[in-house]
């Protein structure tokens, strides 16, 4: 039987045990260095009976803020400001592969060397998605501009060597045709020797085929007409047992601002008053058909759907899947 000296006794030596342990040297925690990595980007998700992977070329930061045309650029920087983006943003650049289990398509090409460090990245993340740039059979270009073309060749050689390369026929000509004036151009110029520099390759090897305006580029894939961005912009369409996703290159740049405000353009548009037209129509367009949408600048993945709201319109990422 307990006692209350046998209890004393007892509360006594845990008190010197627990003494004990506690005077006992605390094991040092190792320190394990930051990664300071992410993981492979890219995400897949199902179209029907095809398979579309979404790939990151990179992140960079840009003053958009200051890019941004039709704003003041305090408004513009308090508007980022207001939905927790810094100014420089954070930007993506985001490419797409379609398997039919025909074909495999590559939908824009990123950057390769031309943008930086940052940036670059396909290739790497192709092959963690587990292809091969070899395996690609088909490149459909939404347009010219580096940031979807420089990813095509790597030291004057075509990345994608058993590819064909398809561009809307009024981009090839703008840039592959340019008059002297714009080659003089202070900022289409250069722009006109990277895109010599990424689209000449393929068209030495007889690799290049454009197609019209709204046609199609290949049999399954769609086109439409959207310029301003460049003069021939086009949005990718790709559809299967009734589900649709619509690849739309340039439309927007970012989650925020333009789909608040769609009449604000940015500097890199050739044609600012027709990429603000054409922004409307697309913005509307995939609001009431309620399709998927891609974007090569929207945060990674860069796929969601487009809704109406009080400020005009909103952008609705899919919700994160990990079953396939």
């Amino acid at each position: 039987m307990q006692t209350r000296r046998s209890l004393l006794k007892n509360t006594a030596g845990l008190a010197l045990a627990a003494g004990a342990i506690t005077s006992l040297p605390v094991a040092a925690l190792a320190k394990a260095p930051m990664v300071g990595m992410q993981a492979p980007n890219y995400y897949r998700l199902r179209l029907g009976d095809y398979e579309i992977t979404a790939l990151s070329d990179g992140t960079v930061k840009l003053p958009m803020a200051k890019i941004y045309e039709q704003i003041e650029e305090s408004e513009a920087e308090a508007h980022l400001a207001n939905h927790f983006q810094s100014n420089p943003t954070e930007v993506s650049v985001n490419a797409y592969l379609v398997n039919t289990g025909e074909r495999l398509v590559l939908i824009d090409a990123g950057t390769g060397t031309l943008m930086g460090a940052a940036l670059g990245k396909l290739v790497a993340n192709i092959k963690a998605s587990g292809y091969e740039p070899s395996q690609i059979d088909e490149v459909i270009l939404t347009h010219i501009h580096a940031d979807h073309s420089g990813g095509l060749v790597a030291d004057g050689k075509r990345v994608f060597e058993n590819a064909t390369l398809h561009v809307n026929e009024r981009e090839a000509d703008f840039w592959l045709k340019a008059d002297e004036k714009t080659r003089a151009d202070a900022a289409l110029g250069p722009q006109v020797l990277q895109a010599e520099q990424c689209v000449g390759p393929y068209v030495e090897a007889g690799k290049l085929r454009t197609f019209a305006n709204n046609a199609a580029p290949l049999p399954g894939f769609g086109s439409v007409f959207r310029p301003g961005h460049t003069p021939g912009h086009s949005a990718i369409t790709v559809e299967s047992k009734g589900e649709k996703i619509v690849f739309w290159g340039d439309i927007a740049h970012g989650d925020i601002l333009q789909f608040d405000r769609p009449d604000v353009t940015v500097e890199f548009d050739v044609d600012q008053s027709e990429a603000a037209k054409t922004r409307a129509i697309a913005f509307a367009e995939a609001a009431d058909q309620k399709y998927l949408v891609a974007g090569a600048h929207h945060a990674f993945p860069g796929i969601g759907h487009v809704r109406r709201d009080e400020t005009n319109y909103d952008w609705v990422p899919v919700a994160y899947t990990a079953t396939f």
